[in-house]
Parts: structure tokens; sequence; C-alpha cells
């Protein structure tokens, strides 16, 4: 059976993956307790991916109640090296509309109750967080949105708030000000997550509303983002198989996040407590043997 080195986080309205085949369901047991649902095991194209509902399936979990740790760990545990995350977010400029899709190259973080990091209790690191996606799985991914003729954001911030409540009207007119392009609940502490566990991560963003800065158009509510949504998650769907067929012979040319560990532990190895490295050994694996 191949590798599983493709892993796909599915957001709101993002629950299935049209065109799995060979599909294996599996439990997963982390050191965090379980993630979000079951993991999807399954066939797309000519490479095995992973799917995770992130919200789990029926939309259980708020975002602050994701267990993300759990769902990088099991990730990780499984093989993936490259981690795509579906979102819907709302739009903070005029010209992303609600069913566009944007690709974010930065993240601006406004949580307050979530984990941040794998790296605790004798373990320190730091990671190096400059970039916080990947630039070569970005990159893919934008030319997959244009392959699939959707319309497609490249680049721009993506500021992530605590919720479950959107945003205030000053609020949404302060981070309009700060140069925000799209604002949602759930790209971190996802993506610094996988920056420690060393995958490569992409956002694909799916614009549905105007959030409540807009003058003419509606505020934001859960009935209308479920009902834009609709609009563009088929786009998504084709962006993520295009992208996915297209990784089968792509080499990650240039990334260093497979090795961005190198230069973030603090600790040295033989203090490094043995629960602790037991616990994070899908993680630690490499940087361990190497020492």
């Amino acid at each position: 059976m191949p590798a599983i080195t493709i892993g796909l986080i599915g957001g709101s309205g993002f629950y299935n993956m049209p065109g799995l085949t060979e599909v294996e369901e599996v439990q997963v047991a982390t050191p965090f307790g379980p993630p979000s649902d079951a993991i999807l095991l399954g066939t797309l194209g000519e490479r095995r991916v992973a799917f995770l509902p992130r919200h789990g399936r029926g939309h259980r979990l708020s975002p602050t109640e994701l267990p993300v740790q759990a769902n990088i760990w099991a990730l990780k545990s499984l093989g993936v090296e490259r981690l795509l995350s579906v979102s819907a977010v709302g739009s903070m400029r005029e010209e992303i509309q609600p069913s566009h899709l944007v690709v974010p190259d930065q993240l601006i973080d406004r949580t307050v109750a979530r984990p941040r990091t794998f790296f605790s209790a004798g373990l320190v690191g730091h990671v190096a967080f400059a970039d916080p996606y990947c630039p070569q799985l970005r990159g893919a991914l934008v030319a997959a949105a244009q392959a699939a003729d959707a319309p497609v954001h490249d680049g721009g911030t993506y500021i992530v708030i605590e919720g479950p409540q959107f945003s205030t009207r000053a609020e949404s007119r302060l981070f309009r000000s700060w140069g925000v392009a799209v604002v949602g609940m759930t790209a971190l502490p996802e993506a610094r997550l996988a920056r420690e566990a060393e995958m490569c991560y992409a956002n694909l963003a799916l614009a549905t509303d105007y959030d409540c800065w807009h003058s003419e158009e509606a505020d934001v509510t859960a009935h209308l983002v479920v009902q834009n949504l609709q609009r563009s998650v088929t786009r998504a769907q084709a962006t993520i198989a295009g992208l996915i067929a297209g990784l089968v012979a792509q080499a990650a040319a240039g990334c260093t996040c497979d090795h961005a560990l190198d230069t973030a532990i603090m600790t040295a190895p033989d203090h490094i407590p043995a629960a602790v490295q037991a616990q994070l050994e899908p993680i630690l694996r490499r940087v361990l043997r190497k020492t």
C-alpha cells in the first residue's frame, strides 16, 4: 500500500472529498486525546490521502474546542508530510467577493484560549514562523485553483480570532486598517503546530461574507456562511483534487519545513524527559535520531 504523505483537514462545509476510493476509517489514539473525528484514508488519483473533518462529522466542535494537538499528532503519526487546510473566512477587502478562494501567505494571531505548542514539560523549542505557510505548497495550491478556473487571490493576511462569536463592527474596521485580507477562527494554532511537526502546510480559504464592515452587504451570520459555502465548496474540491494529482511527481525543492526543528530545539537531548520523548515520538523522531 502506498505511503500516506498528504493530509487534508476540511473545515466548515468541507466535510468530505469526492473521488476518494479504497476508503478506510481509522481511529488514532494520541497523548492529547482523540482527534476531531476518525481519519479517512483513501486513494485520490495515484496518492493515498488522510482526510480529517476539522469540526467532526455533524459539525460538533467549536473553534476553541478543536483538539488541534491531537489532530496534528495523529496525522504526523500516519506519515503525513504535506498538510492542506480548507477553512471558511470572512472577506476584509472589496475585491475578495463571497465565493472567491484565497491562499493566504501571512497570519495574525488574536486567539486567547488555545494550546500554542507541543513543546513544554521540560522541552523548549522555538520554531521559525516568519513565513507561516510553506511557500512551495502555497504556490502549488494557487496554481491548482487557477487550473480549476476558480476565482483565487494569491496571498494576503489571515487574522485568526478566538470566536465563537463573529467580530464587532469596530473590530472589523480595525482589522481592515491593519491591511488584513480575511478573518477566520481556525488557522491557528493549526499552522504553528504543523510547523513544529515539520509538515509543509498551506491553507485554502473560502470567502463566505464581508464580515460586518461593508455598508452595502448583510452582516455575517452562521446561516449566511453556510448558504454561501455551497457556492465555493465544489471549486475547493476541484482545486484540492488537481493539487494532489500534481504533487505525484513534485519535489519540495528549497522547502525547509521538513527540517524546522534543526534550529528550534533549545533543550539538550540528554535533558529531554523520557516521558516527553515518548509523547512526541512522531514529531521528535528525526531530530532525536540525528543527535
